[in-house]
């Protein structure tokens, strides 16, 4: 330095300078790197040297300046940075990128020169910087007024620098025709991570967390792959942040989101973890390099983004060096080598063993007292908060937009209102406006600008803001996180999505190829692998569900592409043939029925039903009504189906559609046994009466005598027992003429119940064991084994232990073993009887309570042997006393269908007590401590049952139905 150069004193600020990277730059540019270095000296000293700034020293590349105005040294700065990158170099890709630093402090030049330890912090700061970049210190930011037209000071917190004991502030010099983004300040601090920090507690998933902590801790790449909303993010971010301290080089975090281009993803890293783009290289080749020899674990987000790129990235990575572990979230894995696929299950709206709330109760009990101010939700809402969390299939980001809404709404309004998932959801969470533009101003965002880093433009333009935007606002509503994912999805894949919408629950691969009527397996394969489906396996295979917002998303995409009729007509269709399957065998051919193969097709057919009574066809609607009649009944369940039977009337006057005789008649016929099932004797007997008019239309004596069977029926539950059995012999002996007597089984039932009221017990005994061979040869019926109860009643109405013993646990076993429920309540009361006569009161007394409990919770009427019931537990209360009846009743109540059923079967035979006549050799045979009762026992002997003399009204009310 020359020394007639006047250098500052007092408030002096100091510049550096240097090229980054420029060891490599010259061996790329060989004995070209002269002239780009004297060229860069060149512009430096125009812009710099020739303002007030005093050059002290130029090395290399390196320039050292003090400034006696902290404005001016910006100004300068500004003007050297665009003339740097305005400037036509010979080889663009091997342009200089120049850092620059500066600091403000008190200092007293002497000699020439300048020692002070503000001189050394400037250099810092300059190290800190990257190419391109201008930092400046908190003293130099402070003393700079004006600023340069169209410049700010963007602020990036506090920092270590090296050498030095306190934090300094770092603002980066930010203006139009300057790099904005880049990546955090090379300072001596080293983050050990930069994982967002989260405004909200994290809620449940313990197992969760302890399974992906070991995965990480024992695989080099772990992949968490789930639905949008699933909360890959949130609980990827909670386990990374408990092994910070494992990884010495830190970890990072990278949001994939907002890249917009394949080959931008290795600068997204590359702006995380510190290096930057090289001259003539590639910026994989670097980011390899740098991670190379480091420890780090790198989580990258929302890889779904770009997830062939993305995928390309880490296989470099993970090759580049051993230290490096990698994972990622995505709504689809990247089939790489050594990868381990860990699927996110929904939050579990079920507690667990010693837990009061489920995690998804309990994530929506935090959020709606955040939403509420702090008050949390009353334990009136308990019931409504667990509805709703099932509702939503336990997806977190659903619960947490589901507590947004009960700021405005109660649990109960809001369970309510979750027909329209999508709709209640996003009420009011529209798009943002983008906000006003003031001019430039810096902020989080600008700090990784992909575009610049890629190439040096500048700024980012509106279609790339918007973008950004899109990526960043995708989980601000339910239809904008599954929009995400089914903008990736091919035609096939997306088709597939929309007809499945239809279904109610899982389907296995079978369902969705008669669906479709083709090989659906890769496009299933396209939407499991992109988590719109989940895959779920069992012991005879796979099924496939859909979470609720994802259905409710694909069925507005179903009606928005008008396939919505032919998708649902086609799963009507399904749902008929699944209840026609659901009578026959593995060979096809009819078998026993068994409700236990409906209950899992409950919702699909209700799902059929709610679109034939809305928008499909009533008649099909009615034939699968047809196919749910026990199984309603058996369930507790008539009252739904009067309604949707009602609904189905409706839809035939909305559309006119022609319904054939017989088939109203079947239906008609249905709602009258339901009504009487649900205590709607009225109704029961006005449906009895249209069903016989209606099947008098059709001409099918089959029907007639099904549908006049039943007409005993609301005559019984109105407690007309003499018509009741004089019609029962009518329609028996009218079948047998037309030779469709096992279509009038039911009028054999009624009659035998009504001779075991009178007591008629030989008539009765006589008339069971005559239709026994009808009921075996029809497998609707012979599930439910009426025979063997009525001759189980008949038994115990003589007091013949052994007989009563035998038929009522066939007949249990029976009713149990095909889910007919509501009947086994029938036999457990039975069996009660039986072991009260038998000697066992207090297990009498258990059956009783359980069978009371069960047939309360069916909803079902006592029908003809309420009566008897009620005059038998009289009877042992009377032998047991208030108190000891009382409790073990209550214990009874306390029991399941299924322990009430193992309680009676463990109910020994009465052969095998002590004092059966089996085991004595001498003496009287003296019966046993028995109830008192009316009846006294006497022996059945059934036997043929012989046709009766057939009377002149007989003759005339036969030909009157003929």
């Amino acid at each position: 330095m020359s020394p007639r150069i006047h250098l500052p004193s007092g408030w002096v600020t100091f510049v550096f300078t240097d090229i980054e990277g420029s060891t490599r730059l010259a061996q790329l540019l060989g004995p070209d790197y002269r002239p780009v270095l004297w060229e860069h000296r060149r512009l430096l000293r125009d812009t710099l040297a020739a303002t007030d700034g005093a050059e002290l020293l130029t090395e290399g590349d390196s320039f050292f300046l003090a400034f006696p105005d902290a404005a001016a040294a910006l100004t300068a700065c500004l003007t050297a940075q665009r003339a740097l990158s305005t400037h036509d170099w010979p080889n663009p890709e091997a342009a200089p990128r120049v850092r620059m630093g500066l600091h403000t402090g008190y200092a007293e030049p002497r000699d020439g020169e300048y020692a002070s330890p503000e001189v050394h912090r400037a250099a810092r700061v300059a190290a800190a910087a990257h190419g391109g970049q201008v930092l400046c210190s908190a003293s130099t930011a402070r003393l700079a007024d004006p600023m340069p037209a169209g410049a700010a000071l963007l602020d990036l917190g506090l920092h270590r620098l090296r050498g030095f004991d306190d934090r300094e502030r770092l603002f980066q010099l930010v203006a139009p025709g300057l790099e904005r983004q880049f990546p955090r300040p090379r300072t001596a601090e080293a983050l050990a991570h930069n994982l967002p920090t989260q405004v909200t507690s994290f809620v449940g998933r313990e197992t969760e967390r302890g399974e992906l902590d070991l995965l990480i801790r024992r695989h080099r790449l772990v992949t968490v792959v789930g639905a949008g909303g699933a909360g890959k993010t949130r609980l990827a971010v909670e386990v990374a942040s408990g092994q910070v301290e494992a990884y010495p080089d830190g970890v990072w975090f990278v949001d994939i989101a907002a890249v917009t281009d394949p080959g931008l993803v290795a600068f997204a890293i590359a702006a995380v973890l510190g290096p930057r783009p090289e001259p003539g290289r590639p910026i994989v080749d670097t980011l390899v390099e740098h991670a190379a020899l480091r420890r780090m674990l790198v989580v990258l987000d929302t890889c779904d983004a770009q997830p062939a790129a993305c995928a390309e990235v880490i296989s470099r990575l993970l090759a580049g060096g051993v230290g490096v572990r990698v994972l990622a979230t995505s709504r689809e894995a990247f089939g790489l080598p050594g990868e381990v696929v860990w699927r996110i299950p929904p939050l579990a709206v079920d507690p667990q063993p010693g837990r009061t709330e489920s995690d998804a109760v309990a994530l929506l009990l935090d959020r709606t007292a955040a939403a509420r101010g702090g008050r949390p939700p009353e334990w009136t809402e308990a019931a409504d908060l667990r509805r709703v969390v099932q509702r939503l299939d336990g997806l977190p980001l659903a619960i947490e937009l589901a507590a947004a809404r009960l700021r405005v709404l109660s649990a109960s309004q809001l369970a309510a209102r979750l027909d329209d998932v999508l709709g209640t959801l996003d009420a009011g969470r529209g798009v943002p406006e983008p906000p006003v533009d003031r001019g430039w101003a810096g902020n989080q965002q600008d700090t990784v600008d992909l575009v610049a880093a890629a190439s040096g433009q500048s700024p980012p333009s509106p279609a790339h803001r918007a973008v950004q935007r899109s990526a960043t606002e995708r989980h601000l509503t339910m239809q904008a996180t599954v929009t995400w994912s089914y903008r990736t999805l091919g035609p096939r894949a997306s088709r597939l999505l929309r007809w499945l919408a239809v279904f109610a629950g899982p389907v296995d691969l079978a369902t969705v190829e008669w669906m479709l009527g083709d090989d659906s397996l890769d496009p299933l394969s396209v939407l499991v692998d992109k988590s719109m489906m989940l895959a779920e396996r069992h012991a005879s295979g796979s099924t496939y569900r859909m979470l609720d917002p994802i259905r409710a998303y694909a069925a507005r995409r179903l009606v928005e592409t008008g396939e919505e009729h032919a998708a649902r007509d086609r799963h009507v269709a399904w749902a008929q043939h699944a209840l026609h399957r659901a009578h026959l065998g593995a060979d096809g051919r009819p078998v026993t029925l068994s409700l236990y193969a409906l209950d899992p097709l409950a919702g699909e057919l209700r799902a059929a039903l709610r679109w034939s009574a809305t928008g499909g066809s009533a008649r099909a609607g009615l034939r699968l009504a047809g196919g749910l009649d026990q199984w309603w009944r058996e369930r507790g369940l008539s009252r739904e189906a009067r309604l949707w039977l009602f609904r189905l009337y409706g839809r035939i006057a909305e559309t006119g559609e022609a319904i054939p005789e017989a088939e109203l008649a079947a239906a008609y016929h249905l709602h009258s046994l339901h009504a009487g099932a649900d205590g709607e004797f009225g109704e029961e007997l006005r449906f009895s009466q249209r069903a016989e008019a209606a099947a008098r239309q059709a001409g099918d004596a089959g029907l007639l005598a099904r549908v006049l069977a039943g007409r005993a029926v609301p005559l019984i539950d109105m407690e007309q027992f003499t018509e009741a059995e004089r019609i029962c012999r009518e329609v028996i002996d009218w079948a047998d003429e037309q030779g469709v007597s096992g279509d009038a089984l039911l009028a054999s039932y009624n009659l035998a119940e009504l001779l075991w009221r009178r007591g008629a017990l030989t008539e009765a005994a006589e008339l069971l064991g005559a239709v026994r061979l009808v009921e075996a040869t029809r497998p609707v019926e012979r599930g439910r084994r009426s025979v063997d109860m009525l001759l189980g009643m008949v038994a115990l109405a003589r007091r013949d232990l052994v007989a009563a013993h035998e038929h009522l646990l066939v007949a249990l076993r029976a009713r149990m073993g095909h889910g007919y429920h509501g009947r086994a309540c029938d036999t457990v009361n039975a069996v009660a009887v039986r072991c009260a006569l038998g000697g066992e009161p207090l297990t009498a007394a258990r059956l009783f309570g359980a069978a009371q409990a069960t047939r309360a919770r069916l909803r079902g009427t006592p029908g003809i042997f309420g009566t008897y019931w009620l005059e038998r537990q009289a009877d042992l209360r009377r032998v047991l006393g208030d108190a000891a009846f009382d409790a073990a009743y209550g214990e009874g109540g306390e029991l399941g269908l299924d322990e009430a059923a193992a309680l009676a079967f463990a109910v020994e035979h009465p052969d095998m007590a002590a004092d059966s006549v089996r085991f004595r050799t001498t003496g009287p045979v003296m019966p046993g401590p028995v109830m008192p009762g009316p009846m006294t026992p006497r022996p059945m002997t059934p036997r043929p049952m012989t046709p009766r003399p057939i009377s002149r009204r007989d003759a005339d009310r036969r030909e009157e139905w003929a």
